[in-house]
């Protein structure tokens, strides 16, 4: 009887890891499958927000080139760059993935030249799936400290440092309202009464649910998914800036 309740256990163990990662083109990425598990990583991340959370990294050189480009909110979008580009690259992800946090560091910093010159705009739907996958609220505070950025004018730097400070382990429920605020400490003129309060209070958690349900809308799968005008972004290409590039050169960008 206990060989039995061990092997259905080793089961369901197996089960929530394949789930946890779809394989597309040969590399991995997080996709909203209802996942059980990661109990341990959970009280760790708990004793973690009761001390308010490690301390907060400074988010990527090369970030401040995005300072002056204007980022704004339709629906469960946010659009970065000059809303009249000539081209439209869509971007989903999930704080909580690390395979965004992948693209964040390689393929993405492709795209940071031409959206600075106006040639790009990048639009941004912020999933939260990871939250019901691996328990938490990550993603969804997460998400709703993202918002409240847009409205301080800091979108593109917070988004970095967001990614820049994703816990290693992704089971771990490190983005806690306490160490968002230390995050916003990295970026110059972000904090203040408005940007705090929204945080902290989760302001805006209706708008983050109206991006997950434009994440679903759009039928996607999984994060990171690109897509450049209107055409998905070959898997291949995402973790190589130079590889990516490539891709937008082929689009015209």
């Amino acid at each position: 009887m206990a060989v039995r309740k061990a092997e259905r256990k080793a089961g369901r163990i197996v089960a929530a890891v394949a789930a946890t990662a779809l394989v597309v083109g040969g590399a991995a990425a997080c996709g909203p499958e209802d996942l059980t598990g990661g109990s341990d990583d959970k009280a760790s991340a708990s004793e973690s927000a009761s001390a308010g959370g490690p301390e907060a990294k400074e988010p990527p050189a090369g970030t401040d080139g995005l300072a002056k480009v204007p980022a704004t909110v339709e629906g469960g979008v946010i659009t970065v760059g000059d809303p009249k580009a000539g081209h439209t690259v869509k971007l989903y992800e999930d704080a909580r993935c690390p395979i965004c946090k992948k693209f964040e560091e390689t393929g993405a910093q492709a795209l940071v030249k031409p959206v600075a010159e106006g040639k790009v705009k990048v639009e941004y739907t912020l999933a939260s799936f990871l939250d019901k996958n691996l328990g938490g609220s990550g993603s969804v505070n997460a998400a709703n400290a993202l918002r409240a950025s847009v409205d301080a004018g800091k979108f593109p730097e917070f988004h970095a440092a967001v990614f820049a400070n994703q816990p290693e382990r992704e089971t771990e429920d490190a983005y806690t309202p306490a160490f968002l605020l230390k995050i916003a400490d990295k970026v110059d003129g972000l904090r203040g009464a408005e940007f705090d309060k929204a945080v902290r209070k989760v302001t805006y958690k209706k708008w983050v649910g109206e991006a997950m349900q434009s994440f679903t809308d759009d039928g996607m799968q999984g994060t990171p998914t690109v897509v450049i005008d209107g055409k998905k972004a070959g898997s291949d290409s995402l973790f190589d800036q130079d590889a990516f590039a490539k891709e937008l050169k082929a689009a015209g960008i």
